[in-house]
């Protein structure tokens, strides 16, 4: 596969630490946008801050590199703008659902027809390590030296609760399945959120997993199931993977279209 015409590769070696599972996701996505055939022009890449927003910069498309938290609003403007335009957003787990989880919610109610891809490595990567909304409970960071005592959020439960018509979760173990939900949520016409579980070795490794990258991601294979596997009735603890909202809603763009038009042949 071309990978290389996908990419900038002036800003090569790319700055992810070595075994950060961020790098799997973006040659995922590459190879889901050949699989589609899009061509680059029609494809836009919007980032806020922090580990995972620096895929605008290694990826050959439109892209934005906006504020922390608010990389859905900026593509909420874009699509809005142009309609006709493919809006992927990666986001990290504490730029998707702290500081920007108000945004989160209501580009889901809206059912805007984004793709946001969230990559949960349960903690705040670039700027040191502090726990963030899916920090689990007694996991260490540098916030919570002895043991996080906050609640995780499930990123799955609150993009349905919020009205997203697309919901799925992958991890970076099972590449070829991330791939499959990347092509399926950039179909959609809708708000698609796919979330998919990463490793961090540098900060949430070091302190809680004691085990090389490789190993860090080999443990998806075993604390993950598919939708309706026996095994989650064998072991609650786990978690599911798959699509868990895949339904046809009203799209805020088409919609918002179509009212303006509706205006000027009332003029």
């Amino acid at each position: 596969m071309p990978v290389k015409r996908y990419l900038r590769q002036r800003f090569f070696p790319q700055l992810w630490c070595a075994g950060c599972g961020h790098g799997q996701i973006m040659a995922s996505l590459i190879r889901a946008i050949e699989e589609l055939g899009l061509q680059k022009n029609n494809v836009v890449v919007v980032s806020g801050i922090g580990c995972s927003s620096r895929m605008p910069g290694y990826l050959d498309f439109h892209t934005l590199h906006t504020l922390h938290g608010r990389a859905l609003a900026f593509a909420t403007g874009v699509k809005m703008g142009r309609p006709e335009l493919n809006v992927i957003v990666p986001m990290g787990d504490g730029d998707a659902s702290a500081i920007g989880g108000n945004h989160l919610i209501h580009a889901a109610r809206r059912n805007i027809n984004i793709t946001a891809i969230v990559m949960n490595n349960n903690i705040y990567g670039m700027t040191g390590g502090q726990s963030s909304p899916t920090t689990p409970v007694a996991a260490k960071s540098t916030t919570a030296p002895l043991g996080n005592i906050d609640p995780a959020f499930d990123l799955v439960e609150l993009a349905k609760g919020a009205g997203a018509s697309f919901v799925a979760r992958s991890t970076t173990y099972h590449s070829k399945e991330m791939q499959n939900m990347f092509v399926k949520a950039i179909n959609h016409k809708g708000f698609s959120f796919v979330e998919v579980l990463t490793q961090c070795p540098t900060y949430y490794g070091r302190k809680n997993e004691g085990v090389s990258p490789t190993e860090m991601m080999k443990k998806f294979a075993t604390t993950t199931t598919s939708i309706g596997s026996p095994k989650k009735k064998e072991n609650p603890e786990l978690i599911e993977r798959g699509v868990f909202v895949d339904q046809e809603r009203t799209e805020y763009a088409s919609s918002y279209c179509e009212m303006i038009n509706q205006m000027r042949k009332q003029k």
